[in-house]
């Protein structure tokens, strides 16, 4: 069963956070450990972000989560962030493409 998770937060420094992510994703490579990732800026509030990201299932995701770089990652998120980041881990019960 597909899983996703959104981490929502709030940041001043999106400039900063959006090349922290690309670089991120640079060093996964071929390998990124999720199926899709959507990084998104709420029109209402201009600092709040969401990023949603798939994956096979909730198995990979926890997998993909205990990598060093994903800790790495997080870490600098959390110190660029003005709110959050807060992690919402849901199971996917439909899905229509």
């Amino acid at each position: 069963m597909p899983f996703i998770q959104i981490v929502e937060y709030e940041t001043d420094r999106a400039d900063e956070i959006d090349a922290a992510m690309r670089s991120s994703m640079e060093q996964a490579g071929s390998e990124p450990g999720f199926t899709r990732l959507a990084h998104t800026q709420d029109r209402d509030n201009p600092r709040r972000y969401l990023t949603i990201v798939e994956f096979p299932s909730y198995e990979d995701a926890m997998a993909n989560s205990e990598k060093p770089e994903t800790g790495e990652m997080a870490a600098q998120l959390a110190s660029l962030c003005t709110s959050g980041p807060r992690f919402h881990n849901l199971d996917v019960v439909l899905n229509v493409p």
